[in-house]
């Protein structure tokens, strides 16, 4: 798409939403239908796409991306409009007589910029709380994924009105012809780098911005951890996607002489999961693109491959790999791996596992497997990240109730559930003052009576 088409498309979706249309509740509930039912009618195209541009399993597919997706947009319709209900709040006595109230507005044209990895729950689930809250939204795919881009266009044109929700489908020429714009609010999920050039471009307009990046999320397993079932959990949170998850654990840092049982069980792990041949397997997922398959083949040269360590150039396929005896200061330590290779490292206990997660940039989850709550204490006390479980993987994110978000490097702001609606919405705090008094203590002229009076009001 050229740069003056993009121009025109903001324009119209600008004048849409300033025409209150979008804000009204009963849009913002037709909006989650229409949503819903696109869903039921594009599954099978998507979960198809989903298996030409990843080579991910159509059931993988379906409770990874479209299950999460349909569970959000029901959430949404259930709660809406609480959520845009205004909120009632205590009035300072030194304001008395008034009401106050919160008004949720939305805060009205939105881009949503996704990834490769998920690409259908990484593009609609923030979608759909931008329509919940009563948005436009310009929407663009990655790349990447040319097949599920290609289907997210069409199904979000045959439910949606340009001027209401739009695709912009395209790679860095239409991704920078984006962020040239002034949107209400930029939510971006990806890389570190990207994010850094997203807020970048973002604070020519004060745009805010939703930043939900990655980094090296570390699993502790503690000297009580119960290894088998750890084990089955890690790989299952690892190897998910052949590894491409943003929240995947990156590296294991294990309790001092733990490292082989736990490797012994990480193989029968991947075993049960993928049999003896992994390569062999139809539906085994694949790395995306030639560009990252070499990134990752190349985290291998000179390192301890406990098991797994080959690799098809010709279908991009990488087989599980675990790695053994590596140093802090190889290169597969120094990236977000973002595939299915897993270092094991050996710290003498909590605190040293601590300390070296606390010199490294905090990311975007942290896995302790323990029995030990002594061991959640110390790791919640005094370690920094987005978000994570104890004694599982990944899961954290799949749940209405809390947010999903990194801290620092890893991202800022959460969203899923009602957090997605607040995300795109604005606060507007209200006073509504009686008309039947008006006290005079604030008023010049001031006099030591009135100077009592304030006092003893706002003390």
């Amino acid at each position: 798409m050229q740069p003056s088409h993009i121009h025109e498309l903001c324009q119209a979706q600008r004048s849409h939403f300033e025409s209150g249309v979008p804000c009204m509740l009963d849009t913002r509930r037709a909006a989650l239908a229409k949503l819903a039912q696109a869903l039921k009618e594009y599954e099978t195209e998507l979960l198809s796409a989903m298996e030409q541009d990843l080579g991910k399993p159509r059931l993988e597919g379906y409770f990874c991306e479209l299950a999460l997706v349909m569970d959000e947009v029901r959430y949404a319709q259930k709660h809406v409009a609480q959520w845009a209900r205004p909120t009632r709040c205590r009035t300072p006595l030194a304001q008395f007589p008034s009401k106050s109230f919160i008004l949720h507005r939305p805060k009205g044209c939105v881009l949503i910029m996704s990834p490769w990895n998920y690409p259908v729950l990484l593009t609609l689930a923030p979608l759909v709380g931008a329509l919940a809250a009563g948005c436009c939204a310009i929407v663009k795919p990655s790349a990447y994924a040319p097949h599920v881009s290609a289907a997210l266009a069409r199904m979000l044109k045959h439910a949606f009105l340009p001027q209401h929700v739009a695709v912009v489908e395209g790679g860095r020429a239409e991704n920078t012809a984006l962020l040239d714009e002034a949107f209400d609010h930029i939510f971006f999920t990806g890389s570190v780098e990207v994010g850094k050039l997203v807020m970048e471009k973002a604070s020519q307009h004060v745009c805010p911005v939703t930043l939900e990046l990655g980094g090296k999320s570390p699993c502790l397993v503690a000297q009580s951890a119960d290894i088998p079932l750890a084990a089955k959990r890690i790989a299952f949170g690892k190897f998910l996607n052949a590894g491409q998850t943003c929240v995947a654990p990156d590296y294991v840092l294990c309790a001092s002489g733990l490292e082989e049982k736990l490797i012994a069980a990480l193989h029968e792990a991947v075993q049960s999961f993928f049999g003896p041949d992994a390569l062999a397997l139809p539906d085994c997922n694949r790395i995306v693109n030639e560009k990252h398959f070499h990134r990752l083949c190349s985290l291998l040269e000179g390192q301890d491959i406990a098991f797994g360590g080959r690799y098809d150039a010709h279908t991009l396929r990488i087989e599980p790999t675990v790695l053994k005896n590596v140093s802090s200061e190889s290169a597969v330590m120094q990236e977000e791996i973002f595939g299915p290779i897993l270092p094991v490292l050996s710290v003498p206990d909590i605190q040293a596992a601590i300390r070296f997660i606390n010199n490294r940039p905090r990311p975007l989850a942290l896995y302790l497997f323990t029995k030990d709550k002594s061991d959640e204490h110390a790791v919640f006390d005094q370690c920094h990240f987005g978000g994570g479980c104890v004694n599982d993987t990944i899961i954290h994110l799949a749940t209405h109730q809390m947010g999903f978000g990194g801290v620092g490097q890893s991202g800022m702001g959460s969203y899923h559930g009602k957090r997605s609606f607040d995300t795109f919405s604005h606060e507007e705090s209200i006073v509504k003052k009686a008309l039947w008094l008006d006290l005079p203590f604030r008023y010049r002229p001031y006099t030591q009576k009135k100077a009592r009076i304030v006092r003893k009001v706002m003390r």
